[in-house]
């Protein structure tokens, strides 16, 4: 049998009614008690308590309240007693475990492996604590020296263990009003978020965004065929929570290759019906779906598994959309339902392009930036790069970058052999690439956005019947709009009138590319995201 005390005395002096304070929607006591509750070791619990308020709390979750005496109360009285006072003597308990009200964020799982290593290792005592391996310096003879033999990166420090106040597991033979702990003593290291302690006001501000933070997941999938615009916005928007997101993909739709190199927790699923049961386990309150259209039938199975969930979806025209509690739709123009937030205005630029001012029109165009997505299903980098070979354009360089669900990437390496071509694969640092070029060839996505940033003249040219519909890249903002595959003919002699236009000219261009606030976007996202 196992016991769990929860000392929760009224005389809080540095945060006033520190116990009964509405943290996260409960009470800050309610969260010791609901662990032990939640427990599959713990059999019975114990809340001892000065205070009418936490005793009403205690009684009405079916827990049992020991009424501490004033002489129990002082600032100078240790646990120790208090936690002998509470413990029945009449009782054989096998553990006494202090649970103290000050760690909200504890969760039972952890508690319970807890007890469960305590047993397993017939231990006397074992205390919660966090490792925090510092470059720390103590006090010796009045002078101050480094507490570490070596300098080394936090990484390679040895264990610094530091106790939390959120459990002390003690074998009950051990307790009296002196001590709870026995010979045989470990720690056991409990995770970072859930090792806070509530001691001040900032440590209850810090607890109180712990426990009210969103659970996030994103839904999301790129491949040749409708592009990787949709992979990259999704790491923006894991980026902007104060959380690490849950992000899942379709394994049947999507390769892991093209997430490239993230720390982001990446989860494949084998379909909607494994998303499901993953989702009804995890209980998200956040679920962004960045997938194109959406159905009707797939959003009601979303929201019958996520009731308590905001969804949101991203580009999406589709049925489903009536069934989303917002809908961002950058890339288009109309807004059909008042949920729905259509136009550039909504598009999130990659935080790299935010640190890059707009280019200096020179007097001649000398560079051109060439880049259709991760994707490019019209194979349109193919064909621009038969066209640029020829000599009527050998005085001009050429910067092609391929994205990471392009195919026969191979093969158009090979034309770097060109000395005024230069085509790269999957680059870091687009944004540097695109301010070096005076114009820009692109289709109608997400890389239109980024030139226009920017403020470089550019040829655009739609993927597909879909991209077709995207409303910023136009003529009426300062691109030249040649549709969806435009023979090579109208592409070439397009390209030949860019690279000859007046430096007048391409200034025109990019003041109507500038005249649109693509900067702010994602901050307009976001404010809206975290308003539902």
């Amino acid at each position: 049998m196992i016991v769990a005390i929860i000392p929760a005395r009224a005389g809080s002096k540095g945060i006033p009614n520190k116990n009964i304070r509405i943290i996260g929607g409960h009470p800050l006591v309610y969260y010791a008690i609901k662990n032990a509750i939640d427990s599959t070791y713990i059999t019975d619990i114990i809340v001892t308590t000065d205070s009418p308020e936490v005793q009403i709390i205690a009684r009405q979750m079916g827990v049992n309240v020991h009424w501490r005496s004033e002489e129990l109360c002082g600032d100078e009285v240790t646990l120790d007693a208090v936690i002998a006072d509470a413990v029945p003597q009449n009782q054989e308990w096998e553990y006494v475990i202090t649970m103290q009200p000050t760690s909200p964020t504890l969760q039972s799982s952890t508690l319970d492996h807890a007890i469960q290593y305590t047993i397993e290792h017939d231990l006397d005592t074992v205390i919660s604590a966090i490792n925090a391996p510092h470059l720390s310096w103590v006090e010796k003879d009045g002078k101050k020296i480094p507490h570490y033999k070596e300098r080394l990166n936090r990484q390679f420090l040895p264990p610094y263990y530091m106790e939390t106040g959120a459990f002390m597991i003690s074998r009950a033979s051990v307790i009296t009003c002196n001590t709870r702990i026995g010979q045989k003593v470990d720690i056991f290291e409990v995770p970072d978020d859930e090792s806070q302690d509530v001691d001040t006001f900032e440590d209850l501000k810090s607890v109180a965004a712990t426990l009210e933070r969103p659970q996030t997941a994103i839904y999301v999938n790129g491949n040749n065929s409708r592009g990787t615009g949709h992979i990259y916005r999704a790491l923006e928007l894991a980026d902007e929570f104060y959380v690490k997101p849950d992000i899942y993909y379709d394994i049947n739709q999507t390769d892991p290759a093209v997430f490239g190199k993230t720390t982001h927790r990446i989860i494949p699923v084998n379909g909607i019906v494994d998303l499901f049961h993953q989702c009804r386990e995890k209980k998200y309150t956040i679920f962004i779906n960045d997938i194109l259209s959406t159905s009707l039938d797939y959003m009601i199975g979303l929201r019958s598994v996520l009731p308590d969930a905001k969804i949101v979806n991203f580009e999406d025209d589709g049925e489903g959309i009536i069934k989303a509690d917002l809908v961002f739709n950058a890339l288009y123009k109309e807004k059909e339902f008042p949920q729905v937030y259509a136009g550039e205005k909504y598009y999130i630029a990659g935080k790299t392009f935010l640190f890059y001012k707009p280019i200096t029109i020179r007097e001649q165009v000398k560079r051109v930036f060439v880049s259709f997505g991760g994707a490019d299903p019209q194979n349109y980098s193919d064909r621009i790069l038969n066209m640029i070979v020829h000599p009527e354009f050998q005085e001009y360089e050429f910067v092609m970058v391929l994205g990471r669900a392009k195919e026969n990437v191979d093969a158009l390496l090979e034309f770097n052999k060109y000395p005024n071509i230069r085509v790269l694969y999957d680059v870091p640092d687009m944004p540097e690439i695109m301010a070096s070029c005076d114009i820009g060839i692109t289709s109608r996505g997400r890389t239109g956005y980024e030139l226009a940033i920017l403020g470089i003249p550019t040829l655009a040219m739609a993927q597909n019947t879909r991209e077709e519909k995207h409303g910023f890249v136009c003529n009426e903002n300062g691109f030249t709009y040649l549709g969806l595959n435009p023979p090579d003919e109208v592409i070439k002699s397009n390209l030949k009138m860019y690279v000859s236009l007046s430096q007048e000219s391409r200034k025109h261009f990019q003041e109507m590319l500038l005249s649109h606030n693509l900067r702010d976007g994602r901050k307009r996202v976001m404010n809206l995201i975290h308003g539902l």
